[in-house]
């Protein structure tokens, strides 16, 4: 069923959300990490649209297909760091947030790992991904072909 498109509808909402990802855009958080956390929100999310443009883009910015694939089964698959194991149940804990939110343990180690800075533009990061999730599955937002 075709939907609004939000933009067009409603263009403040829009540029309310464009400095928040400006900011992520800017942040000290590698491609990888950042990648890495869009993608595996929108797997959760169900979010095709978002799955489509930011596997693209992780592959432009080498991401190996492996990885990609292998995504959703991060815990079993040995090709992700201990640092990326960190954001993606990061990311997990964030975007479920009504399991509990983030555990003291993940959070604790967390910080241990990247330092305060890192671990708040990596809330961020997720924060803004789930914004976007939000929006594209509320709307069903067509994948460009």
């Amino acid at each position: 069923m075709k939907r609004i498109d939000l933009f067009s509808v409603e263009p403040n909402a829009y540029k309310a959300l464009v400095p928040l990802e400006t900011y992520v855009q800017s942040s000290a958080l590698t491609k990888t990490h950042k990648e890495l956390i869009k993608i595996r929100a929108s797997q959760i999310n169900g979010c095709a649209f978002c799955l489509d443009m930011h596997t693209k883009d992780a592959m432009k910015f080498g991401e190996t297909p492996q990885r990609i694939f292998l995504l959703n089964a991060w815990r079993e698959a040995e090709l992700f760091t201990e640092e990326e194991k960190i954001i993606l149940e990061l990311t997990e804990q964030i975007t479920m947030i009504s399991n509990g939110g983030v555990s003291d343990d993940l959070y604790t180690k967390a910080i241990a790992t990247f330092g305060e800075n890192y671990v708040a533009q990596i809330i961020i990061a997720c924060v803004a991904i789930n914004s976007w999730n939000r929006i594209a599955v509320s709307t069903n937002k067509e994948i460009a072909k």
